[in-house]
């Protein structure tokens, strides 16, 4: 079986003729002096290799294989999915399917964890982000077809499964260098997006001195309430749940807003786009992907799309497309003006990234927390005539005034690191909060006393000071305007200043319009 290893390498041109047709990067002799070669290949390994079991017993067997070798070499993001597979993808893209609840990706050929989805068996059963599955269920993960150990389409199936039933993963800790055994049980996991919107209390920390809840109300100036909306992932929905949380908050008082995105493994691009939206104006930039080259959509696949949360299927031979598309925002009426906090950490990537790029580019938000996980590519979904599908990274995204974060994550205005023992503790005092009320037996019950969720309160103070600021400043300005001590112009002009500092009014990119949105992912 080494030999059929070695084999895909030199079959990697099956992937290409299969790529090839989707976007047009060959002309017709090249494709047809391609397809020749492969044949060649293929036809002598499948009429004289030794054993004639397994991928080598027909064609077909061949070239899946080659293409599955081909487009995972590509880079992480991208792979090739087996028709079970890519039904189970788009199922967890609309937020409904069954099974642990966790997000993974393969790095370097190690299944990883990139973050348990808040509220799921993945979650409650203690596992972190950068943990490392090595075994399901007793069989190996993150090995090579050749070996004949689990693929990545194999761990997914593996860890997939029917609600209620017992999955068992031997994982490797990289923090504290052990290695663990879980048994997990699987779960209908039906995904909402908010996981939680709330107006916080004064104190949002346990353990807070008694004199800061009076520090903000100083001088006799009263500051509002602040919202919490934490985001645990963007699928289909994420948009619409959003928007009824800002709407509830809003309605119950808020001022201020905090955005909660750390361990938010990301998803679709669109629905980052939806969060951002109600924030901006309409036809202002949000994000803009740059891929490879002008290319056009021919042959055998289907490019899946989103609209407004919608999915549908594009039809073969779309015309050429321009290599930039631009998203912009589409929300008619003016845009919400809140001074907003962005909480990340090493686990916000993909399209909490989009999120947080957005509106901290354009001076809306402060971003407090870790450097994100740098996730910055975009995958679009083609669906073959077997039904089975490739998932390609067609382009990178960008902030409106054009910056990557691909490989580099975005760094926080306020940076505050949390160790992972410490991550654990704020996710079991956010999944019970009802057992905070009496600490003692919260103590006595799990282990440890509550900690303060540092990250949150540093938010909160970033947000009270600015409200500190905006109260304080035009109530100045207003009263040297009546007493005549300045004049009109640099009353004004005291004004702008402060919209400035408090990222208000119009942020200026230089973006043009234009554009077409594709339903993509942003992972």
């Amino acid at each position: 079986m080494a030999f059929v290893g070695s084999l895909c390498g030199v079959l990697l041109a099956v992937g290409v003729l299969r790529v090839a047709t989707a976007f047009g990067w060959l002309d017709g002799r090249e494709l047809q002096a391609s397809a020749d070669y492969l044949r060649e290949v293929i036809g002598l390994v499948n009429t004289h290799y030794v054993d004639g079991q397994g991928v080598a017993a027909s064609p077909e067997g061949l070239a899946r294989e080659a293409i599955r070798t081909l487009v995972g070499s590509l880079d992480p993001h991208s792979e090739f999915l087996e028709a079970e597979h890519f039904k189970r993808f788009e199922e967890e893209l609309d937020g409904d399917f069954g099974g642990i609840g966790v997000q993974v990706e393969l790095r370097g050929g190690r299944l990883v964890v990139i973050a348990p989805i808040g509220g799921t068996p993945g979650e409650r059963a203690g596992l972190r982000r950068g943990d490392e599955i090595l075994r399901v269920d007793g069989h190996e993960i993150g090995r090579t077809a050749s070996s004949g150990v689990s693929t990545m389409d194999d761990a997914l199936k593996r860890l997939r499964g029917k609600p209620k039933t017992p999955v068992r993963l031997s994982i490797w800790r990289p923090g504290t260098e052990e290695e663990l055994e879980l048994e997990i049980v699987r779960d209908r996991i039906e995904v909402d997006s908010v996981r939680e919107a709330r107006l916080l209390p004064s104190r949002v920390a346990a353990g807070a001195s008694e004199a800061r809840g009076d520090l903000w109300a100083s001088g006799g100036l009263e500051v509002g309430p602040i919202g919490y909306i934490q985001l645990v992932d963007f699928s289909a929905r994420t948009g619409e749940q959003f928007l009824a949380a800002l709407d509830r908050l809003i309605g119950g008082g808020a001022e201020a807003l905090v955005i909660d995105l750390r361990n938010n493994p990301g998803g679709l691009l669109e629905a980052a786009v939806a969060v951002v939206e109600p924030f901006f104006k309409e036809g202002e930039l949000v994000v803009y992907t740059q891929g490879r080259e002008e290319r056009a959509s021919s042959g055998g696949a289907e490019s899946s799309r989103t609209r407004g949360g919608e999915r549908a299927k594009s039809g073969r031979g779309s015309a050429a497309r321009t290599t930039r598309q631009e998203w912009r925002a589409a929300m008619v009426g003016e845009p919400v003006e809140l001074p907003i906090a962005v909480l990340i950490n090493s686990g916000t990537a993909s399209a909490a990234e989009i999120v947080t790029g957005a509106l901290k580019d354009t001076g809306r938000a402060v971003v407090v927390g870790e450097r994100s996980f740098g996730k910055g590519s975009v995958q679009t979904l083609f669906k073959l005539r077997d039904g089975s599908g490739l998932r390609i990274t067609t382009s990178r995204y960008y902030t409106p005034s054009g910056v990557s974060i691909h490989g580099h994550g975005i760094e926080p205005d306020v940076a505050l690191v949390m160790s992972p023992e410490e991550d654990d503790k704020l996710r079991l005092q956010r999944a019970r909060s009802d057992a905070l009320e009496d600490l003692e037996e919260f103590e006595a019950r799990f282990g440890f006393r509550p900690i303060a969720d540092k990250q949150l309160d540093a938010a909160v103070d970033a947000l009270r000071g600015v409200q500190l600021l905006r109260v304080r400043g035009f109530a100045r300005a207003l009263h040297r305007e009546r007493l005549g001590e300045v004049g009109a112009t640099e009353a004004q002009a005291q004004t702008d200043s402060l919209s400035a500092l408090l990222g208000e009014g119009e942020a200026t990119t230089g973006e043009e319009s234009g554009g077409v949105k594709e339903a993509v992912l942003a992972q």
